[in-house]
């Protein structure tokens, strides 16, 4: 689906259209799977599935969208990535602080439980509020550029440089070969290269 299809949706929903913004939900759940999978902490994942995460981030999405004072699909993904993190944070708090000695039976060498959980570790790691913000700005940006490119090449690039998986990783998550998951990232890339250029020679600049 296109970019271009994906506002069309968005306007439906923050029109009133229910089922629009269903669609839309469904076109970002691959996306929010990932990041919920690579956000847990390795004690949680043989007791939390990551869908449940991203299924309870959908029905709080559809409950609160009034709420949502955005207009373009960059700021809806940063809305639904704040709910996932939120979930996320809560899920950690409810099984690792909460249950302590069991949590502790299971792994060793572990750090302490009082230290920030692993969400809260990886939007530390970079060193400025300002750089943070760019940060998110650039990953809102390629995020719309992705939607633009075929599903295989958009569902590669995002797992290696936004989320990033190596490349065996990748062709797991994908059900294909390393060799055919290389050719999707190099054929992407070239696209994203060619429309970069193209945007950048008629004037347009993120914000």
């Amino acid at each position: 689906m296109a970019a271009s299809e994906h506002q069309h949706l968005l306007d439906a929903a923050l029109q009133g259209d229910e089922e629009a913004f269903g669609l839309l939900l469904d076109q970002y759940r691959p996306y929010l799977l990932v990041i919920a999978r690579r956000s847990l902490d390795p004690r949680l994942r043989q007791r939390l599935d990551p869908a449940d995460l991203v299924q309870t981030t959908f029905l709080e999405a559809q409950r609160d969208f009034r709420a949502f004072r955005g207009q373009s699909i960059a700021q809806l993904l940063g809305w639904l990535r704040n709910i996932l993190r939120h979930n996320v944070s809560t899920a950690h708090q409810r099984h690792l602080f909460t249950e302590k000695r069991s949590a502790g039976r299971e792994v060793t060498n572990r750090s302490s439980d009082s230290q920030p959980g692993h969400v809260d570790r990886a939007l530390a790691e970079t060193t400025s509020p300002s750089q943070r913000v760019i940060r998110g700005e650039f990953v809102d940006m390629l995020l719309v550029q992705l939607a633009e490119l075929p599903d295989t090449q958009a569902e590669a690039l995002r797992l290696r440089y936004l989320e990033s998986l190596t490349l065996k990783e990748i062709a797991e998550a994908m059900g294909k070969s390393e060799v055919a998951v290389a050719g999707l990232l190099k054929r992407g890339l070239q696209t994203l290269r060619n429309r970069m250029i193209s945007d950048s020679s008629s004037g347009w600049h993120p914000r």
